[in-house]
């Protein structure tokens, strides 16, 4: 095994993804209380106790509303970009100073036999970041809460072996739907999320002869449904000649732990 992983809860309601190496344990985002986060661990049949440390990717409370908790009951090191530890220092409570790290856009962090990317995207918070993961010759790229997925983007996220990427909406769904016009504009734009094809139309450039397997994240609960966005991608994917298992992930349960081999 060189790089396991769980996506412990993906949506708009809270944020939390899972992932190992033979050193490491890592946390990215906290976006539910700090019961559901423990609960999350429980059903996944891992313990947080074991956590090495946590990454952040942006301040929205979907991703960062368990943060201090967590970090303070398991005494975690915290890991995020300077605009982003000022605009959520406010909402995650008192911390040490050995808890606060900078992992700034556009660097790779080295965390035992893990090595870490870091790579902006286009959404509506203080400097959004998200983190490609590589150990053991294994990759695993995290990309979701972006607007568009740009060339830049592809170039990092590529050829990886495991990818958890957004699919947040069916298009038509989103603007038929009850969400105001402003909303629904936030989310079409490029600062907003990416749709269930245009998830599809990334995928189809950036995954190789390694991927075995996509999980896609961030479904939103009321413009979409797993069932249309597992059509959706995987229809466009077998337009290019790819076959490839995608998975489901889920705002309230933890999938099975994956090893990357």
């Amino acid at each position: 095994m060189s790089l396991r992983f769980s996506v412990l809860a993906s949506g708009s309601t809270g944020n939390a993804f899972y992932i190992e190496s033979k050193k490491e344990k890592i946390l990215v985002d906290a976006g539910l209380s700090g019961k559901q986060i423990d609960l999350l661990f429980e059903k996944a049949h891992l313990d947080p106790s074991e956590l090495s440390r946590i990454l952040v990717t942006h301040e929205h409370s979907d991703h960062i509303k368990g943060l201090g908790v967590i970090a303070r009951k398991y005494n975690l090191p915290i890991y995020a970009n300077e605009k982003t530890w000022k605009a959520m220092e406010h909402s995650i409570g008192k911390l040490t100073v050995d808890q606060k790290f900078v992992f700034n856009r556009e660097e790779v962090q080295t965390f035992g036999d893990m090595d870490i990317e870091s790579f902006g995207v286009s959404h509506d918070a203080a400097e959004p970041q998200f983190y490609t993961f590589h150990s053991g010759g294994k990759k695993v790229a995290l990309v979701t809460d972006l607007g568009y997925v740009s060339e830049r983007i592809k170039k990092i996220v590529e050829d990886a072996d495991a990818y958890i990427f957004e699919a947040n909406h069916d298009v038509d769904m989103l603007r038929m739907g009850r969400y105001p016009w402003s909303v629904k504009q936030r989310i079409l734009g490029d600062s907003g999320h990416v749709s269930n094809e245009d998830s599809g139309l990334a995928l189809a450039d950036v995954i190789n002869n390694n991927t075995k397997r996509i999980y896609l994240a961030h479904l939103s609960l009321d413009n979409n449904m797993k069932d249309l966005a597992r059509m959706s991608v995987s229809r466009i994917l077998e337009e290019r000649g790819i076959h490839i298992e995608l998975c489901d992930t889920d705002p309230k349960e933890p999938t099975q732990l994956y090893d990357v081999v």
